[in-house]
């Protein structure tokens, strides 16, 4: 993860896998929440889907390209003190993969997925079944998850604009370039 250096103005950063894995999870996430009807078979199965999406993404973090490993970007505490060193004096730091504090986003919105995936699956099965608590917590699951895809997006449309890259524009044609 080092600075650009002149003339490095664009890179394919995201690989296929990753971005149809992205649009995948915010397809699925925003339909469960937004449109599907908690308890019928498209809800259940969309969060399959977003499930075994995560799980495939975490496989992909160990043999996937570069900037697709965990290796590159996982937010180790001396990542992120250097990373939230340099934002506080004022510094742009460009990372070509996520920075430290997306990566936590990152990871944190995957787990929510799972959580998610695990507790919907429970209510289904004999012994859940019915729980108010497991309902109660599923439904708290799913709000955090749409808080933290709203705080992730709202911030990758500001560090785009911090560190003068077009992040929104690299999900969709893998190409993280400078402006």
């Amino acid at each position: 993860m080092r600075p650009t250096q002149a003339g490095d103005c664009s890179r394919l950063v995201w690989d296929r896998f990753v971005r149809v894995f992205h649009w995948t999870l915010v397809s699925c996430v925003l339909l469960n929440y937004f449109a599907l009807e908690k308890g019928e078979w498209p809800h259940e199965w969309t969060g399959y889907l977003a499930s075994a999406m995560v799980v495939a993404r975490i496989a992909w973090g160990f043999i996937g390209s570069r900037h697709a490993r965990f290796s590159d970007f996982f937010p180790t505490p001396s990542r992120l003190m250097e990373h939230l060193r340099a934002m506080r004096q004022g510094r742009a730091v460009l990372h070509w993969g996520h920075n430290p504090l997306g990566a936590v986003m990152m990871l944190l919105m995957m787990a929510l997925v799972l959580a998610l995936g695990l507790t919907g699956w429970m209510q289904g099965t004999d012994t859940y079944f019915g729980e108010e608590w497991l309902q109660d917590l599923h439904e708290f699951l799913a709000n955090a998850l749409i808080a933290s895809a709203g705080l992730h997006a709202a911030a990758a449309l500001v560090m785009g604009r911090i560190e003068r890259t077009r992040l929104v524009r690299a999900m969709v044609t893998g190409v993280k370039e400078r402006y």
